[in-house]
């Protein structure tokens, strides 16, 4: 639940640049958060190596990868559908071998290998380096599995690949693994304890990224707040630090100072937040540097102090009122979005009404929705009843839905008669003459084409809105171009 997933995403299909001297197909799809997809980008460049182009032609495949998602029961579905397929191909391509990745990978092994037989390779999140080994070890007729997660791999020293064609945007990851342990959410034990990747290589990717002509990039992480280099190991053991390691360690407020200096020109994002972890520096940060974008990705799950207990958020409503008008006070313009889950166990109307006011008074840009639906493994799945019954979470979620709809249509409006920076990222889905892209707040700005281009940074007059899209006309180049 703590990461965004893009739903128009889902189950795309992985294709780089080949490389004339590789002979074999990889066939790799992606589910669930960014995270799955920076990942597959990784899983990409180490199999390059190994003599693997990438294709989007499922019967073409020697090998075919599923990235896989335990966050939502949704994703799992559609995962084991798409298993189903591969299989169905396979019967007539009996040389081709099918594996699942991430996740579910981790926390469904022996169903997959033993019980269903429905895979000949079963790797998680921090076992990416070994594929080489374990397809050797399946083309050997045996099956093969790693799942076991790390204390330290971060795959700093992989340069991944980029998902993103059109060059303009990229992730760079960050940190690995949780160490909030929210009884809602399966991470901790999918992708293992909390590490951070080494500073210095972060600004290398970032450096390279930008010599490619990336003009934005997002740090990564499932809780990119409480990012922190001492020079390697967990952040849970970071009071066994030295003294040198301590006094030289690097915060998330210090990196994004970092990166933000290392390339003034490129705009800078991340995601995701905790609110708990989210410090004044970190704000303090964004408003000092003009290329930190004014948006904030802030999940709270619940209005009700009762429920964020019974969640394992360690924040209360008030803490996160205060944090809110901090934001508000040093950022005035800085968007907020939010997670929200209607109908965690035990959940009463005066719970519900909590929530609804909460967001009243936030007012978020636009937000994330889910009921609640358990998922095994989780504190909550072990341990409480899902006792909210369906009808009563489904008419919730669409009281939180039309709630939010109302605060995206005020927030919209706020941004008409201004002229905001927006950079160019696509053809909008509606009309080929217009192109969409974001500005900083992270709205999507649709616009006519004129002479402008992908990855230009264009200055549009914003004249009318809907409560998701920003409608506007290009009056020429920003700055940053």
């Amino acid at each position: 639940m703590e990461k965004v997933i893009d739903e128009t995403q889902q189950g795309s299909a992985l294709v780089m640049e080949p490389n004339k001297d590789n002979s074999r197909k990889l066939f790799i799809e992606s589910y669930g958060c960014q995270m799955n997809f920076s990942d597959s980008e990784i899983v990409a460049s180490i199999l390059a190596k190994e003599g693997f182009n990438t294709t989007d032609k499922l019967e073409d495949a020697d090998l075919v990868l599923v990235n896989t998602c335990s966050i939502r029961e949704k994703a799992e579905q559609t995962v084991r559908k798409r298993l189903e397929k591969y299989n169905a191909v396979k019967r007539h391509n009996p040389s081709m071998k099918v594996g699942v990745l991430g996740c579910m990978a981790e926390r469904l092994k022996s169903k997959f290998l033993e019980e269903e037989k429905i895979v000949d390779l079963v790797v998680g999140p921090d076992a990416y380096k070994d594929l080489p080994n374990l397809i050797e070890e399946v083309e050997a007729g045996r099956n093969a599995v790693n799942v076991i997660l790390s204390k330290e791999e971060t795959y700093a020293d992989v340069s991944p690949v980029r998902l993103q064609s059109n060059g303009v945007s990229a992730f760079v990851s960050i940190t690995r693994g949780c160490d909030n342990m929210c009884t809602f959410c399966v991470v901790p034990f999918t992708r293992g304890r909390e590490r951070s990747r080494d500073p210095q290589s972060i600004l290398e990717e970032v450096n390279d990224l930008a010599a490619r002509g990336f003009k934005e990039i997002t740090l990564l992480g499932q809780n990119v707040d409480s990012y922190l280099w001492y020079g390697g190991g967990l952040k849970k053991d970071f009071d066994k630090a030295s003294e040198m390691q301590k006094a030289t360690a690097v915060n998330f407020a210090g990196l994004l100072d970092q990166v933000a200096k290392a390339q003034p020109k490129m705009r800078i994002r991340f995601s995701t937040s905790n609110p708990q972890d989210m410090t004044l520096d970190v704000i303090e940060t964004m408003a000092k540097h003009q290329n930190i974008c004014k948006y904030i990705h802030l999940p709270v799950q619940s209005g009700s102090d009762r429920i964020l207990k019974k969640m394992n958020r360690l924040h209360t409503r008030e803490e996160y009122f205060t944090l809110i008008d901090n934001i508000r006070k040093i950022i005035p313009d800085c968007a907020i979005s939010q997670d929200m889950i209607a109908g965690f166990p035990t959940e009463t109307e005066e719970d519900h009404q909590d929530t609804l006011s909460l967001m009243e008074y936030v007012k978020y840009d636009f937000g994330f929705m889910f009921a609640y639906s358990e998922r095994p493994g989780t504190m909550a799945g072990r341990k409480m009843e899902d006792d909210v019954p369906e009808p009563v979470k489904k008419r919730r979620l669409q009281e939180i839905i039309e709630l939010q709809r109302e605060h995206s249509l005020h927030r919209t409006q706020q941004h008409l008669g201004k002229i905001e920076e927006v950079l160019i990222e696509k053809e909008s889905k509606k009309s080929d003459l217009h192109w969409s892209g974001r500005n900083t707040q992270n709205t999507m700005v649709v616009f006519p084409k004129d002479n402008y281009k992908v990855g230009d940074f264009v200055k549009v007059k914003i004249e009318d809105c809907t409560s998701a899209t920003l409608l506007g006309t290009p009056v020429g180049y920003s700055d940053n171009n």
